[in-house]
């Protein structure tokens, strides 16, 4: 009995995490949404960048230059640079600091959807491309996702993000996500956008609710409900600047899975069948995820099981073994060492990212600080 929960439970793993993607692949190269030619007047329209930030002046300054360096038209260009409110008198001085088209705002209230909100308040542009202090933008990055807004059934598209190099788990995450929202949005909308870049049309803005965790997937699942489609832009590129540290990913994760359970509860849509049309890829890619370390339960039971009706002397050899092993991963500092043990570090954290979210919907505490 113990034997077939275990296989039970590794075949959902391997369905949430190999199959879902596998499948979603293969649609998205047989059934292909039809995109719609825009029109004229959709050609070049203005643009307002909302940066949303708590950061100081000069990280903030570094990324508005950053945005201004773009083959946009300038004119057509402003940028909406959102602080909060606690900070706002160091940015007082507003257009002498940034410079001209760079208009700076407090939040309306705590937190980033309210610094958000007040950046599109703010704002005047057709079209919204989002940004995050810690990030750069290619040259090319706001005309193609303007560009790709030009089809008239897309509410939203989303940019990629590229992390620095190196091996991790976080790295082969994001590769997985950006191939995911690629098929899903070829498919018919991407699950949630890269909250560090991407676009929407201001027309169809609505002002987001205080405490809201995942402003991105929010956005983009009410679209999606509201009879829009999510795109994805591979062109438009965003890269990290911050070195991935695994502390600093746990907190985000915690933030970023407590959003998707946030998001069920205040948007109870995307889980109601013939509401959300993209139901099967939003619980795939989102919901299922998060069993995740229910479902290692009954396998790491069954392997724990078997260990210890092995005969003694190999039982005995085998726990040695082990031991050593594990104590040469803590302790090496070789660089093989080195990444095993980051990699371990960063699966365990993940999994308790993920049942720390799951201990905060229960507790209805959604109050999560992450980076």
């Amino acid at each position: 009995m113990l034997f077939r929960f275990a296989l039970l439970a590794a075949a959902l793993i391997a369905a949430i995490w190999v199959g879902y993607p596998l499948v979603i692949r293969l649609l998205a190269a047989v059934r292909r949404v039809r995109h719609k030619h825009g029109t004229a007047q959709f050609a070049m329209p203005t643009v307002s960048v909302v940066l949303a930030t708590r950061e100081a002046p000069e990280a903030v300054l570094r990324r508005v230059n950053d945005l201004l360096d773009t083959t946009y038209p300038r004119e057509l260009l402003e940028v909406v640079v959102a602080i909060d409110r606690a900070q706002f008198d160091v940015y007082a001085r507003g257009p002498a600091l940034f410079g001209d088209r760079v208009y700076v705002v407090p939040a309306e209230t705590d937190g980033k959807p309210g610094a958000l909100n007040a950046g599109v308040r703010a704002a005047t542009g057709d079209v919204l491309v989002f940004a995050d202090t810690f990030q750069s933008f290619d040259r090319d990055t706001i005309p193609v996702l303007v560009e790709a807004l030009a089809d008239p059934s897309l509410g939203a598209v989303s940019g990629r993000l590229s992390l620095p190099p190196g091996r991790s788990l976080v790295r082969l995450y994001w590769s997985l996500e950006r191939r995911l929202r690629e098929w899903e949005a070829r498919v018919h909308s991407a699950v949630g956008v890269t909250g560090a870049c991407w676009a929407m049309r201001r027309s169809l803005w609505l002002p987001l609710p205080d405490g809201l965790l995942l402003d991105d997937v929010y956005t983009a699942m009410r679209l999606v409900l509201d009879g829009h489609r999510v795109g994805f832009a591979p062109g438009a590129r965003a890269t990290e600047t911050r070195p991935t540290e695994p502390h600093l990913e746990y907190r985000r994760k915690v933030r970023t899975l407590t959003g998707v359970l946030q998001l069920c509860a205040w948007l109870p849509a995307v889980l109601v069948p013939g509401r959300n049309p993209i139901l099967a890829q939003f619980v795939f890619h989102k919901l299922a995820r998060l069993a995740t370390p229910y479902l290692l339960l009954p396998i790491a039971v069954w392997i724990t099981a078997m260990a210890a009706t092995m005969p003694e002397p190999f039982d005995v050899v085998g726990a040695g073994l082990f031991l050593v092993l594990l104590i040469w991963i803590l302790l090496t500092h070789r660089p093989t060492g080195i990444r095993i043990r980051r990699l371990l570090t960063e699966a365990v954290l993940i999994q308790v990212a993920a049942l720390m979210a799951g201990l905060n919907a229960v507790r209805g505490r959604w109050q999560v600080w992450g980076g």
